[in-house]
């Protein structure tokens, strides 16, 4: 998609976030940076430190493709880290266990009407997303990311929500 129509749904996408109760409910948000033609999170995060929230963002840990979770104050904390995605600098870590969250905003290249998704082919929300229990997950696509089905298996944990320019697609364990 061309930047201006990343930005403009992206724009659609915050706002129906920003409206959710999981979300004005949610302390302590685990927010993905985006990057590329990703739904754009910046803004979201910016209105989340002057909303009071905690923001956390993930380190990427390339030695066994699990995420580290950090909280971080402001931009500044961030630096171009792993595969030129904003993480946490290594002085401004302040390491947060998954289980300190309320809420777990995902990303992915694709989605299915039940939650299922496919990321970027590491497997670190994978990781992630096994051992964080019962969190709630939101994931933030754009309509054309959302396919009829996509393949899983057994051991694979569904999205509770996707979030797109045009809809919400809760699953049946949907949260919002």
């Amino acid at each position: 998609m061309p930047s201006d129509e990343v930005r403009q749904k992206s724009q659609r996408i915050k706002k129906r976030v920003l409206e959710t109760d999981i979300f004005t409910k949610s302390d302590t948000i685990l927010f993905y940076v985006s990057y590329g033609n990703e739904v754009q999170t910046h803004e979201l995060i910016t209105e989340s430190f002057s909303l009071g929230k905690t923001v956390v963002v993930p380190k990427s840990v390339t030695d066994d493709y699990t995420l580290l979770l950090s909280k971080i104050a402001c931009w500044d904390d961030l630096e171009k880290g792993a595969y030129s995605i904003l993480e946490p600098k290594k002085q401004r870590i302040t390491e947060i266990d998954s289980g300190a969250l309320d809420l777990i905003i995902v990303p992915g290249v694709v989605f299915d009407e039940r939650g299922h998704r496919i990321g970027h082919g590491k497997g670190y929300y994978d990781r992630l997303l096994q051992n964080a229990g019962h969190i709630p997950t939101l994931a933030l696509a754009f309509e054309i990311q959302i396919v009829d089905s996509i393949d899983s298996e057994p051991h694979d944990k569904r999205i509770d929500t996707i979030i797109t320019e045009k809809r919400i697609i809760k699953n049946k364990l949907g949260l919002l």
